[in-house]
C-alpha cells in the first residue's frame, strides 16, 4: 500500500488557493503529490486533529466536528526537522517528537503497545511489532486510478503491521502492502450503526484488495459484540474470495468494524482492523479478535 505521508501544520498553499483533498462534490478530493492513482491505502497528516470520517455506502468525506470541512496541509518543512524525517521514510515512527510518548494508558494486554485517538477518546492494544502513526495521520483507499484520488472510506490515528511488507513499482510510483492496519473515527450522525459497520468491512475489502469487482467481497452476519471492557456494539465482517492478482502483492483480504455508541459525545464511534488474506504472513484471525477486544474509551487530553 503507498504510502502517501504528509506532514501537519501550516504552508504549501494558500486558503483558497488550494486543491483542498476533502473538498466536495464527491467524497474527497487528491492529496499531494499525486501517486497515480493508485488502489492501496494511503496515509496523510491532517491539520485538525479533531477532524472525522463520515460514511456514506462506501463513500465518505473528511469533516470537523462542527461540520465544517478539514483540510489537509502539505507544507515543505525543514530538512532536518522531525517532520522532515517522517514524510520521507515511510516507515519512519517517531521517538522523542511522539506525542504518546509519556502519555499512553497502560495496556490491556501485557507486552503490547497502546494506540489512541485523542480526538475521539478510543484507544487500543497492538502487538509490540506494529508501528503506530502519530494520532492526527489519516489512513484510507481509493478507487484505483480515480486521478482525483478519492477516499472510499478512512479512519484516524491508525497502526500497521509490517507496512513494507510487499512492495511494488518504484520511485514516485511505488506502492507498499502491509500485513493489517486498524484504526478508529466517527460515523454519521442519525446512522444505523450495522450499515455503518457493514459499510466500512466492504468498502476496504473492496478498496484494497477486489477492485473493480465488488462481487467477490462477501460479509457476514452483523453481531453484537461487547470489548473487554464493557463497550457494546455492533460487529461485522467482510472478506473476499478470489480477487484478482495481476502482481505479486494482490491477495484476497479481510476486514472487521466494530460500532458502537461513544457516551462522552453521544455519537457513533468504530474501529476496523482489516488485512490481507490466503498468505503465509496473514494476521491469525484470533489476534485480530484480541486487538478488538481491546477496544475501550480513554480520556481525551485536555
Amino acid at each position: 500500500m503507498w504510502q502517501g505521508q504528509q506532514p501537519p501544520g501550516d504552508g504549501g498553499h494558500p486558503q483558497g488557493g488550494q486543491a483542498n483533498p476533502y473538498q466536495q462534490p464527491g467524497p474527497y478530493g487528491q492529496p499531494q503529490p499525486p501517486r497515480g492513482g493508485g488502489n492501496r491505502t494511503k496515509v496523510i497528516a491532517i491539520a485538525a486533529a479533531t477532524a472525522v470520517v463520515v460514511a456514506a455506502g462506501v463513500t465518505a468525506f473528511l469533516v470537523l466536528g462542527d461540520g465544517k470541512e478539514a483540510e489537509a496541509r502539505n507544507p515543505q518543512p525543514p530538512a532536518d526537522s522531525p517532520a522532515s524525517a517522517r514524510s520521507t521514510d515511510p516507515t519512519a515512527q517517531p521517538s522523542a517528537d511522539n506525542p504518546r510518548a509519556g502519555h499512553d494508558p497502560a495496556p490491556v494486554v501485557p507486552g503490547w503497545k497502546v494506540v489512541t485517538n485523542p480526538a475521539k477518546g478510543v484507544a487500543f492494544d497492538v502487538p509490540p511489532e506494529w508501528d503506530r502513526r502519530q494520532p492526527d495521520w489519516v489512513t484510507y483507499v481509493s478507487e484505483k486510478n480515480d486521478p482525483e484520488d478519492k477516499p472510499l472510506v478512512a479512519m484516524m490515528a491508525p497502526a500497521m503491521l509490517n507496512p513494507t511488507w510487499c512492495s511494488t513499482g518504484s520511485g514516485d510510483k511505488e506502492e507498499h502492502t502491509a500485513v493489517a492496519a486498524a484504526g478508529s473515527r466517527s460515523e454519521r450522525a442519525g446512522q444505523d450503526p450495522e450499515d455503518a459497520a457493514r459499510a466500512n468491512a466492504e468498502a476496504w475489502v473492496y478498496g484494497n484488495y477486489t477492485q473493480p469487482d465488488k462481487k467477490k467481497v462477501k460479509t457476514g452476519p452483523a453481531e453484537l459484540y461487547t470489548t473487554k471492557s464493557g463497550l457494546s456494539g455492533t460487529l461485522v465482517t467482510a472478506s473476499s474470495s478470489g480477487a484478482p492478482k495481476k502482481n505479486k502483492c494482490d491477495s484476497d483480504g479481510k476486514a472487521t468494524a466494530f460500532v458502537f455508541k461513544n457516551p462522552k459525545n453521544n455519537e457513533y464511534t468504530s474501529f476496523t482492523i482489516f488485512g490481507v488474506k490466503g498468505v503465509k504472513d496473514e494476521l491469525p484471525d484470533d489476534t485480530a479478535r484480541k486487538i478488538l477486544s481491546t477496544v475501550r474509551l480513554t480520556e481525551p487530553p485536555e
